[in-house]
């Protein structure tokens, strides 16, 4: 059984480095335009196909797939597009519908001329989430390690601010509300209790519309919980995991 993990807006799979690092037969991609080649996709749904070709390419056969945020909402579509093709689905803080505020996007579109200010007042609060951030994320820094978030500042740096932007309009276009009942694959919901950007309610209602679903809450995690709190998160997908037919 293989595992594809797929990240959020213009981050890159390093975000995943304890999933990966801890699960076997797991693997984090970076999508096109954000440390991969070709150009980032202006879609979700364009997204979504480009994962189908990349499973289809190296011949994995009904992957789970696993996805943060923008990535959540890829992995989405794609269970909605190609049912047949998919194992199980691990939502990580992400929604059926992510629409963007407007301040947040105009920070973004700022740093695409001022890209030290964006890392410093943007990218940087976000991966803390702390109470300081110019466009108020949580009240409490994030548990994620100096390493990583390190790494992760630095590649988005290089993915740059005009990729971010694209993303996060990629989200703020997607809604699948409706359709959330078509899903009939096993499906773990995970949300960070102190997530201000997809909130514990957005994964309720995943769990909610989604026929079977499990909905698991890692306490005190923030948007990037997975990177903060990684043995909570391992295990719940690790539990998972253990649970899905043997033909998945």
């Amino acid at each position: 059984m293989h595992l594809i993990f797929v990240h959020g807006s213009g981050n890159t799979g390093t975000v995943w480095r304890h999933q990966t690092d801890f699960l076997l037969d797991a693997e984090a991609v970076n999508l096109p335009g954000h440390l991969a080649p070709g150009e980032a996709c202006s879609t979700v749904e364009e997204y979504s196909e480009w994962l189908f070709r990349y499973v289809t390419g190296r011949h994995f056969s009904r992957p789970v797939l696993a996805g943060h945020s923008l990535g959540g909402a890829i992995v989405l579509q794609y269970a909605l597009d190609h049912p047949d093709s998919v194992g199980g689905l691990i939502l990580v803080g992400t929604g059926a519908k992510l629409r963007v505020a407007p301040q947040v996007l105009e920070a973004i579109r700022k740093g695409i001329d001022e890209p030290d200010p964006w890392l410093k007042n943007f990218v940087e609060p976000l991966l803390l989430q702390i109470a300081e951030a110019a466009v108020g994320f949580a009240t409490k820094e994030a548990g994620m390690d100096s390493d990583l978030r390190k790494a992760l500042l630095q590649e988005t740096a290089r993915v740059g601010a005009a990729v971010q932007l694209n993303d996060f309009l990629c989200c703020d276009r997607f809604n699948v509300m409706d359709r959330l009942h078509e899903i009939r694959v096993p499906t773990l919901v995970l949300s960070g209790s102190r997530d201000v950007l997809t909130p514990p309610k957005y994964g309720q209602f995943l769990a909610d519309h989604i026929q079977g679903s499990r909905h698991v809450i890692i306490e005190g995690g923030t948007h990037f919980f997975f990177g903060e709190k990684p043995e909570q998160t391992n295990r719940a997908i690790d539990n998972f995991l253990k649970g899905l037919p043997k033909t998945a």
